[in-house]
């Protein structure tokens, strides 16, 4: 049985990390979210069209002149054809994708570089008797460029390159690669 001391500095350890971080939550500036469509070209003659919701806490560091690194969370669910499916003309996606922009802080315009690597869940990773992914879970990893506009910096605009495979879990494990272009709105 731990003694009264030991659970004393435990409590207050977790009283301590509570306060620092409600805290830190009270100090921060609100949450940004945005809405985002994408629409891009696969291998294997594969259509993407992808919704997806951003969430931005503003959590920045490393401040390089006028320029930071930022993380944002993104979520989405997509939606690929192609005419080649004799088994499947239609798939879907979905999944989750941690992003690092490095920004320019401020301006009317502020150009980024983004990168990113997640997870996604297919409705099947057989796409024509030909080409199969393998598995239906699936990581994806991204790299992009892009703008973020507005009088309220409210829209972002950008081009993405995104790499889908299952990571060597299964054989076969192709890969299929996406050249994207996004839309988002941020509220």
């Amino acid at each position: 049985m731990k003694n009264k001391n030991t659970i004393l500095r435990g409590l207050t350890l977790n009283g301590l990390l509570a306060s620092l971080l409600m805290g830190a939550a009270a100090a921060a500036p609100a949450d940004q979210f945005g809405i985002q469509v994408a629409a891009g070209l696969g291998d294997h003659h594969v259509k993407k069209f992808d919704l997806g919701v951003a969430w931005d806490p503003n959590w920045t560091w490393w401040q390089i002149g006028d320029w930071h690194f930022a993380l944002i969370g993104e979520a989405h669910v997509a939606w690929w054809h192609t005419n080649e499916g004799n088994v499947h003309g239609d798939i879907g996606e979905i999944g989750v994708t941690p992003v690092i922009r490095f920004i320019k802080a401020s301006g009317l315009v502020r150009p980024f570089v983004e990168v990113g690597a997640g997870i996604r869940l297919l409705t099947s990773p057989t796409i024509s008797s030909d080409f199969s992914l393998g598995t239906a879970f699936q990581f994806a990893d991204m790299a992009g460029v892009g703008v973020q506009f507005g009088e309220h910096q409210q829209y972002l605009a950008g081009y993405r390159f995104q790499h889908i495979s299952n990571g060597g879990i299964k054989e076969p494990n192709p890969g299929i690669n996406f050249s994207q272009l996004y839309l988002q709105y941020n509220f």
